[in-house]
C-alpha cells in the first residue's frame, strides 16, 4: 500500500467498503445502510464509537492495513497505537506481536526501546501528518495516540515527541497507563501543556472513584482514559463515575466484563455485567462528547476473527443508540 498514491488508496478503500456491504454485511453484523457510501460512519446519535487499534494486534502492525480493517468494520474514529504509526513514519522494525494466549518477550522490547528513543528524538512529523491525511481522506479520525513514549523510564525528549506526533496525527490526547506517581504525572502534564495535548490516564482493576483526583488537580492537561469494563470488574458502577467525572474524561474504553462478585471475566458484549447499553444511552442523553472506544479483549470465538468481532461490537453500539 505504501507504493500507491493516496488517491488510489482511497479508491481501494472505497471498493473494500462496497465489497463488505455487498458480501459480508450479514456475516459481520454491519448495518444495512451507510450514510456516506464509501466511508465509515460510527457516530450514532451524537456518540462517537471508536476503536483502539490494539484490538487488531494479532493481525497486523501496518497502519494502512489497520485502516482497511476499520473501514470494513464501519469504524470512523480510532485510538492509534504507537507501533503502526511509528512504523509508517520509518521507525526501526518492532518485535513481532505475540499470538493469542502468548505473552510478549520483555527482553526484545527492552532492547527495542533503546533503539527507538534516538529515532524519536529526530522523527519527521511530516510522516505523521501524512498518515493523518490518509486516515482522514478515508473517513477515519485519529482522536487519540498511544505510543510507548510516556512511561517513567522515557526521557523528556520522548514525551515531547509523543505530544508532537499526537498533534501531527490530529489527536486531542495521548493515552498511557496510570503510573501512580504524581511526580511523573506532573512532568507529563507540563510537557503536554506546551502542545495543548491532553494526557489520558488509563486504568485497570486499580480504578476507583478517586484514583485520578490528585493528578487531575495538578493540571487541566491531565485527564481520564476511563475503562468501564475494568471498573465494573473492580466492583464499581460506571454510570455514577461518568456522571461525576465526564468533564475530565477524554475517551472511554468499552468492554463487557463480569462484576467482581461474578469473577470479572471478559466476555462477548451482552454476556457480561457491564451496562454498555445504559452508559451509551446516558452519553447520548447528556450529550457527552468524549468517544467510546471498543477494545477487543475477550477470546475470539471459534470460526470468527477479530474483524468480525469488532464489527459485532459496532453494531451492538449502533442498536443501543438508535433513535
Amino acid at each position: 500500500m505504501k507504493d500507491i498514491s493516496r488517491r488510489k488508496f482511497i479508491e481501494v478503500s472505497s471498493l473494500a467498503v462496497l465489497g463488505a456491504v455487498a458480501t459480508h454485511g450479514k456475516t459481520l453484523g454491519m448495518p444495512a445502510y451507510i450514510k456516506n457510501l464509501g466511508k465509515p460512519n460510527s457516530m450514532f446519535n451524537g456518540v462517537q464509537i471508536g476503536m483502539i487499534t490494539y484490538s487488531f494486534r494479532h493481525l497486523t502492525n501496518d497502519a494502512e492495513q489497520l485502516l482497511k480493517y476499520c473501514i470494513e468494520c464501519n469504524i470512523s474514529g480510532v485510538e492509534l497505537m504507537g507501533d503502526p504509526a511509528e512504523a509508517f513514519a520509518g521507525a526501526p522494525v518492532a518485535p513481532t506481536a505475540p499470538k493469542w494466549g502468548e505473552g510478549s518477550d520483555p527482553t526484545a522490547w527492552k532492547a527495542y526501546a533503546k533503539v527507538l528513543a534516538p529515532w524519536r528524538a529526530q522523527a519527521d512529523m511530516k510522516r505523521f501528518e501524512q498518515l493523518r491525511k490518509v486516515y482522514n481522506n478515508a473517513g477515519v479520525k485519529i482522536y487519540a495516540y498511544k505510543p510507548s513514549a510516556l512511561g517513567l523510564s522515557n526521557t523528556d525528549s520522548e514525551i515531547h515527541y509523543a505530544c508532537q506526533a499526537a498533534r501531527a496525527l490530529g489527536a486531542s490526547h495521548v493515552t498511557v497507563e496510570y503510573p501512580d506517581d504524581l511526580v511523573h504525572t506532573k512532568r507529563l502534564a507540563a510537557i503536554a501543556s506546551k502542545y495543548k495535548v491532553f494526557v489520558g490516564y488509563h486504568g485497570h482493576l486499580q480504578q476507583t472513584f478517586t484514583l485520578w483526583d490528585d493528578a487531575l488537580a495538578q493540571s487541566k492537561y491531565n485527564a481520564i482514559n476511563f475503562d468501564m469494563g475494568h471498573y465494573v470488574a473492580a466492583g464499581f458502577d460506571p454510570q455514577t463515575f461518568i456522571r461525576a467525572k465526564n468533564k475530565r474524561i477524554v475517551s472511554m474504553h468499552l468492554k463487557d466484563r463480569k462484576n467482581k462478585q461474578n469473577g470479572g471475566a471478559n466476555l462477548p458484549w451482552g454476556e457480561g455485567d457491564t451496562p454498555i447499553v445504559e452508559v451509551l444511552q446516558q452519553m447520548a442523553k447528556l450529550r457527552h462528547k468524549f468517544p467510546a472506544t471498543i477494545e477487543l479483549e475477550y477470546p475470539v470465538p471459534k470460526g470468527s476473527n477479530e474483524i468480525k468481532e469488532v464489527a459485532k461490537c459496532v453494531e451492538f453500539a449502533r442498536k443501543a443508540l438508535k433513535g
